[in-house]
């Protein structure tokens, strides 16, 4: 059955344990415009290390189209698993700099790190670039999943932006984005423990703020947006170069 036959129903993958329909659980999150966003058009997940059974599931959701924002270097790591019936594209959209990950000195050079790369979402001129050409392709026809390696940071700010685009509350918004510590909290707990194997029980501190999403990350991104654009609309427009007609496709899907 799927999620517009019955939108009470919410899809948990065990093979993705952070895949999730944009709009939200239940009926779709509540817009400031007094309607709610439509569920089954996009949906979110992190690395698609699928069972069998998994990919049949999203493929029973009607997914045409499967966006991989990692790099060629996570691709090469570990592939996506096909869906049948899906047209899978790759847009490289610049994430957490992995060869730094192992020099982190500490929590705090961590932190650092990951404001870096939450305000390269709207100051590296190649990561707009990306994230504009993503936001295009989500605004042909069609059911698309979208997704990087947890899920969390490159897919939680392109979920953000649609939801905004929605009409949907920034309380809301960053509430959505902060599900992602709930869903992903296996994943996330099997990659802690490997660090605690390889690296010894020290380093699972100065990584943790790396494994999770957390609202000062996102505000970082949004200070950045309000200094360089005055506000999301002037950075989709501006910032990302999309025009009227992607954000009108856009805002129909959403159907906010």
């Amino acid at each position: 059955m799927s999620t517009e036959e019955n939108p009470e129903e919410l899809v948990r993958l065990a093979s993705a344990d952070n895949f999730r329909d944009v709009a939200g659980p239940g009926a779709g999150y509540p817009t400031t415009r007094g309607s709610t966003v439509r569920r089954g058009v996009f949906f979110r997940a992190n690395e698609l290390r699928l069972t069998h059974e998994d990919a049949a599931s999203i493929a029973a959701l009607g997914v045409t189209g499967v966006l991989d924002l990692r790099s060629q270097h996570e691709i090469d790591a570990h592939p996506d698993i096909e869906i049948p019936g899906a047209a899978w594209t790759h847009v490289d959209v610049l994430g957490i700099p992995m060869d730094e990950i192992s020099s982190l000195p500490d929590r705090t050079a961590a932190v650092a790190m990951m404001e870096r790369v939450y305000r390269g979402f709207v100051e590296d001129p190649a990561t707009r670039a990306a994230l504009g050409r993503v936001l295009t392709l989500l605004a042909d026809d069609g059911v698309h999943l979208f997704h990087c390696s947890a899920g969390k940071d490159r897919t939680g700010w392109t979920a953000a932006l649609l939801l905004h685009l929605a009409g949907v509350d920034d309380a809301v918004i960053e509430a959505d984005y902060l599900l992602t510590n709930e869903y992903a909290e296996a994943s996330r707990a099997a990659v802690l423990a490997q660090i605690v194997e390889h690296l010894g029980p020290d380093k699972a501190e100065v990584y943790q703020p790396v494994l999770v999403a957390d609202a000062d990350y996102l505000r970082t991104s949004y200070a950045s947006v309000e200094r360089l654009y005055g506000d999301r609309g002037a950075y989709l427009r501006d910032g990302l170069g999309l025009g009227e007609g992607v954000l009108a496709a856009l805002g129909r899907k959403l159907g906010g």
